[in-house]
């Protein structure tokens, strides 16, 4: 943890980087936390024996001086709530776009209310925590304190709103951040990544003769004019579990893309590299077509498939149940049994009369049933 703490703190200005070595701490166990105002130095910190937490100085319009202040000010006792927050740091370094900062950056989820609540009762809590600075540098206290103490704030009621949808709270990271810390808007089509993408963000400019394929979420789209033919055309940044790449789409594509492919849509593209690039380390990647990931699952293009394997197989009950399961789940994916003697007999047999909801509920709780190895999705056909 200490070793991916110092590689992240030292690209702590490298989105491109930060985004790498986060996701290469993950799959070696260790948990990157999104920044918290209480535990949170400039630079990443390990809080934990496989814990990571975010640093403050990678957070956009959050400067030094502010974390100074806030570091400062946690000394004495950890920050509680946001009024009392708001009350200690100082408010000439710590405005309210510094708040708003934190606040979208998930700095300040440990008062415990959702983000949409917090970012709603900033107003109010800096007008009362900027009129009790004002009264303590006057060297005021209230009218009815004992003999000088400092007002304390009255407390603070958040306006009652719902939580931000996962798609805001995470525009709203990457907006602060330069990418997502506490989810990813891939990881609900993760069957869909691992089945259908043949490359990955860190893996898109190897050149290849053949078209290929990346599952990835559109950050950011381009529209620009060809000089040559004065049509439209598009460059697109995308993002994935291992970063972030450049692609682009053609005038020709982009007349018939520029409805599918838009800003926050998890996508799969489809494209090739360009002869002429052949050789280079990061070949541009053309794409030529693109589905949102959404459709794969209803589509029909990800089956359901249970792997049974001699003499381990389930038993009649537990058919029962796992009959019941799938009965109850209908949708459009196909249910496959793959089965095996365990000598090398392998069959792969296809339900005519059942199709089911590939759902991780459904998934879940077959596996639950029948083994966490037993049930998977593949790709249909």
């Amino acid at each position: 943890a200490e070793f991916m703490a110092a590689l992240l703190s030292s690209e702590i200005g490298s989105t491109d980087k930060v985004v790498q070595y986060i996701a290469a701490a993950r799959e070696l166990d260790i948990e990157v936390l999104p920044p918290d105002v209480n535990e949170s130095g400039f630079k990443f910190t390990v809080t934990g024996d496989r814990r990571i937490r975010f640093g403050l100085g990678a957070v956009r319009n959050v400067g030094r001086g502010a974390i100074e202040s806030m570091i400062q000010a946690r000394e004495s006792a950890p920050f509680t709530t946001l009024a009392d927050f708001a009350q200690r740091v100082d408010l000439r370094l710590c405005n309210k776009r510094v708040l708003e900062s934190l606040v979208a950056a998930g700095a300040l989820d440990g008062f415990g209310h959702h983000r949409a609540r917090l970012a709603a009762g900033l107003d109010e809590a800096l007008r009362e925590a900027q009129l009790l600075q004002q009264d303590q540098e006057a060297g005021q206290g209230s009218l009815f304190g004992d003999g000088g103490a400092p007002e304390q704030p009255r407390p603070l009621t958040l306006p009652d709103l719902p939580p931000w949808t996962e798609q805001e709270r995470l525009t709203k990271e990457r907006e602060v951040l330069g990418f997502f810390i506490s989810g990813h808007p891939l990881e609900r089509f993760r069957p869909e990544v691992e089945l259908f993408g043949a490359r990955t963000t860190a893996t898109l400019g190897d050149w290849s003769e053949h078209q290929v394929t990346i599952a990835a979420v559109v950050t950011q789209v381009k529209r620009q004019i060809s000089k040559k033919s004065g049509k439209e055309y598009a460059r697109l940044i995308l993002e994935d579990f291992q970063g972030t790449a450049e692609a682009i789409v053609f005038p020709d594509a982009w007349a018939k893309l520029n409805q599918v492919i838009r800003p926050d849509l998890p996508v799969l593209l489809t494209g090739g590299h360009s002869a002429r690039d052949r050789g280079e380390d990061r070949a541009p990647f053309v794409v030529e077509g693109a589905r949102p990931l959404e459709e794969l699952m209803t589509s029909g293009a990800v089956a359901l498939a249970l792997t049974w394997k001699l003499p381990e197989a389930p038993g009649p009950e537990l058919l029962r149940q796992a009959a019941a399961l799938l009965s109850a789940h209908p949708g459009p994916a196909p249910l496959y049994i793959d089965w095996s003697d365990g000598n090398g007999e392998r069959l792969r047999a296809r339900a005519r009369g059942m199709r089911v909801a590939p759902t991780g509920e459904l998934l879940g709780a077959l596996r639950q049933l029948l083994g966490s190895n037993a049930v998977m999705f593949v790709r249909a056909g």
